[in-house]
């Protein structure tokens, strides 16, 4: 364990400060919780703003479809400059909203594993200490697990390869040629980007791109996440959102369609030294390949408590695992959208409520 002192004892452990996090935190807090004393949150980054820190400086306000309002306070009634960098809005958001709120964010501390603990506890070991708690939320996103996928000569490239996860903006490419990997939304950013400044692009994708100009109603929000959530109830691994959605035409998509750079070509099937083959004897040049391949959901530090189900998933009901029902899971499957992730933190809040009433009769 982490440490040799007792564990703390808490109600409720969140594991994460993204939106999703924030959102059960601030719907506990609401249904009675206090601060400090009931409910803990672990923040492995240094500041606030989850993963939204994390993104390229060139993805500016104006490139997203905007900052879904976390629970009790829109952004949208503040200004905004368009032209700032997402990543600096996201922060200045978050942290305020940290404040007003009065949500008790522990940073920088990274949770190291959950466990099964005594009587009705789940024991949080961290680099910080540990905690013992009746309940767990976790909140830890994708962005920390990249997805690199595996192909053949990958380690022959005499190039630069980079996931999504490291692009810091087009200035890096200029006069190189350039495969971008990958059918979602980020793949598209950098390709916008980096068509002004590359000596040529390429894309790739395994599947032909959808794109898609439905609007995104209630209606359609709903079908989505309910196409999601049959996967993870059934034991499978999620599908992320964008594979039900399609892409959809956002100013970045636009904007790289008027460049001309989505014109796509079927992945690849070898890397080789000076860039990547195809069976049929085509070849692309490449300085750089940029795995813009997605994420995968940080869950490690759950792995001692077995939820894995024969299907490779987790399987849930709601936010709640089905294996351990003092463990919910926001911003998994369903509720990894924007939209899915605050409906989740107010559903795991108040499941998350009924249990600890119910620990507390059988208690007394």
């Amino acid at each position: 364990m982490a440490g040799t002192a007792s564990p703390r004892d808490v109600d409720v452990a969140v594991i994460g400060a993204g939106q999703a996090g924030l959102s059960a935190a601030h719907h506990l807090l609401r249904l009675g919780l206090e601060a400090g004393r009931d409910i803990v949150v672990f923040d492995s980054s240094a500041g606030p703003g989850g993963a939204w820190q994390e993104r390229s400086p060139s993805l500016t306000m104006n490139k997203v479809h905007g900052i879904f309002d976390l629970p009790g306070a829109r952004h949208s009634d503040r200004p905004d400059a368009s032209p700032q960098p997402a990543a600096e809005v996201v922060a200045s958001y978050y942290g305020e909203y940290e404040q007003t709120f009065g949500i008790p964010v522990l940073r920088p501390v990274v949770v190291r594993a959950v466990r099964s603990g005594v009587a009705d506890r789940l024991v949080v070991e961290t680099d910080q200490g540990t905690w013992a708690a009746r309940a767990v939320v976790n909140a830890t996103g994708t962005w920390t697990h990249p997805y690199w996928p595996y192909y053949p000569g990958a380690a022959d490239f005499a190039g630069r390869q980079l996931h999504y996860a490291g692009y810091r903006g087009p200035a890096e490419f200029v006069g190189q040629r350039v495969v971008v990997v990958g059918g979602g939304h980020s793949a598209t950013h950098v390709l916008s980007e980096i068509a002004d400044v590359a000596a040529s692009t390429t894309w790739v994708t395994r599947r032909p791109p959808d794109f898609q100009r439905a609007e995104f109603t209630d209606d359609y929000g709903r079908q989505v996440i309910a196409a999601v959530d049959a996967r993870v109830r059934a034991g499978l691994p999620p599908r992320s959102v964008v594979s039900v959605t399609g892409l959809g035409y956002t100013p970045v998509v636009q904007e790289a369609l008027a460049k001309g750079v989505l014109e796509r070509e079927p992945m690849f099937d070898r890397i080789v030294a000076d860039g990547v083959r195809w069976d049929d004897g085509r070849f692309v040049g490449a300085d750089v390949i940029v795995w813009a391949t997605g994420f995968r959901a940080a869950l490690a530090h759950l792995s001692p408590l077995g939820l894995r189900e024969p299907g490779g998933g987790i399987r849930m009901d709601g936010t709640r695992v089905v294996r351990e029902p003092r463990l919910h899971l926001v911003g998994y499957g369903p509720s990894a959208s924007t939209v899915g992730a605050n409906r989740a933190g107010r559903a795991a809040a108040l499941e998350i409520k009924k249990l600890l009433a119910t620990s507390q009769l059988v208690a007394a």
